[in-house]
């Protein structure tokens, strides 16, 4: 049996297409507000509410549209003879009943009560989610489904309770990425509207910062979906729709829940959704593409809008922008000549003035004689070898280097493991001062052949001690050898 098109279920549910066109006139937004308001109070009405209170409600919001009149096709012949708004506001409760959105059930009594339509508070609800879109959020949906897909066990145990839940898990996923597309449009059209720079700045750092940045784009770039999702979609393949164990599992399961079907309808349930499950997952990436394309985009305007308005706002150019207007005003069809100007406005520009004069600020250039670079020998002798071999050796003496320090140490007396006081140390001269130096700053390397222990580790609170030596006093410590 085909299925029906989706525009036979909807008008045979609504009972015809005046239910959309209320919202489809020059009076849409009346009509939007009114019903708004009827919904918001009949909520709270389960029995109903009264005529004259749904009267009243109308009258009320007609108020707040002046320019609402009732369209040639509304078919109200008495809407010509209407003066004032109570009477307008029981034409329009008419047009509502006859429209399916509200409704009048017949009772015995002589009481009538009239109720908001089902039908129409889920179109009010998707309409209030339009007006006012929640912030966008991605959460673990998508990488969820990646786990199910990987989980042997799962797959194995219950595998069309996985595929059911992985369906769900997708398309709220895709929902959620689809949130993030529209959040970067309306932001990007934000941005595009403002006129200051505060308002420019605003966008970006308060409201893309905080509901696009932090809070979605960064969590869909960690969810490294590239990555993940084709090894989904390969699961789906090879190991659901190619494997006959899972796919009998899954059809058992079927008709266990649906008993009334034969087991061919139910294979065919399967392989349906499985091939919407492997579709959907193949509509993910596409769609990530399309929030990196639109991210890129939003930073490219917001820049341009930044740099736009830095060279538009602020109080001198708007003194020019004046400034100009004014001269395409008064010159408008005319030739503009030097001497025939109409008398403009003061050109209020600020002055630089300095007490000795621009001279001041000239410096002149410094020329130095061109002298002749003597140029060096090509080759060089024994004796510049000789004296290059000494200076080296004189600066790897005289470097502070490991190397050196180790070679102090082996020089004292002693063998690995023994200790020596800072005040025994022989420090004598320049070289030992230099010999100490790289004993402490050596100290804590890994090529060190020795340790130190400082006796102000044990004794926080007290001052260090010092020790006297040869041209200097240092702190006392004691020197192991390694």
């Amino acid at each position: 049996m085909p299925l029906d098109h989706l525009s036979t279920a909807l008008f045979r549910e609504t009972r015809g297409t005046g239910f959309f066109r209320v919202l489809a006139g020059r009076n849409a937004a009346f009509y939007v507000d009114v019903l708004d308001t009827l919904e918001t109070e009949s909520a709270d009405r389960p029995h109903g509410m009264g005529r004259e209170e749904v009267i009243a409600i109308i009258a009320e919001v007609l108020e707040t549209h002046p320019g609402f009149e009732f369209e040639a096709d509304a078919d109200l012949p008495e809407a010509t003879a209407a003066a004032t708004l109570r009477d307008k506001a029981r034409l329009l409760l008419e047009q509502l009943l006859k429209c399916r959105w509200l409704d009048e059930p017949p009772r015995r009594d002589w009481r009538r009560s009239i109720h908001f339509d089902a039908h129409g508070a889920t179109l009010m609800a998707a309409l209030r989610k339009i007006a006012h879109p929640d912030a966008a959020v991605f959460t673990d949906k998508l990488v969820a489904v990646c786990a199910m897909l990987a989980d042997e066990v799962e797959l194995s145990a219950r595998p069309w309770q996985a595929v059911e839940n992985c369906l769900s898990s997708v398309r709220e996923g895709l929902n959620e990425l689809r949130a993030m597309q529209k959040s970067v449009q309306r932001l990007t059209r934000r941005q595009l509207e403002e006129e200051t720079l505060r308002g420019n700045l605003a966008v970006v750092f308060d409201d893309y910062s905080e509901q696009m940045s932090h809070a979605c784009y960064a969590e869909l770039v960690r969810a490294r979906l590239p990555l993940r999702l084709p090894e989904a979609a390969r699961r789906v393949h090879e190991r659901l729709l190619a494997d006959a164990g899972a796919m009998a599992d899954m059809v058992t399961e079927v008709l266990r829940r649906n008993p009334n079907i034969s087991a061919e309808s139910a294979r065919a349930r399967v392989r349906q959704a499985l091939d919407e499950l492997s579709s959907l997952i193949e509509r993910v990436l596409p769609m990530a593409d399309e929030i990196d394309r639109r991210t890129a985009d939003f930073t490219r305007r917001s820049l341009a809008r930044f740099r736009y308005l830095q060279d538009v706002t602020g109080e001198r150019r708007t003194e020019v922008k004046g400034f100009f207007e004014t001269a395409n005003r008064l010159l408008a069809g005319k030739r503009a000549s030097l001497h025939e100007l109409p008398e403009l406005p003061d050109f209020r520009v600020p002055t630089a003035k300095l007490p000795a004069g621009l001279d001041s600020l000239y410096t002149p250039p410094v020329r130095r004689a061109p002298t002749e670079q003597e140029a060096f020998d090509d080759t060089a002798d024994d004796s510049d070898r000789e004296e290059g071999m000494r200076g080296m050796e004189r600066a790897l003496r005289e470097s502070l280097s490991v190397q050196r320090a180790n070679a102090f140490v082996r020089a004292l007396p002693g063998r690995k493991g023994d200790t020596i006081a800072s005040a025994e140390l022989p420090v004598h001269g320049s070289a030992g001062l230099t010999d100490l130096i790289s004993l402490l700053l050596h100290a804590e390397s890994a090529e060190a052949r020795y340790r130190l222990v400082v006796s102000r580790v044990a004794a926080e609170d007290e001052p260090p001690p010092l020790d006297p030596l040869d041209g200097c006093a240092v702190e006392r410590f004691t020197l192991i050898k390694k």
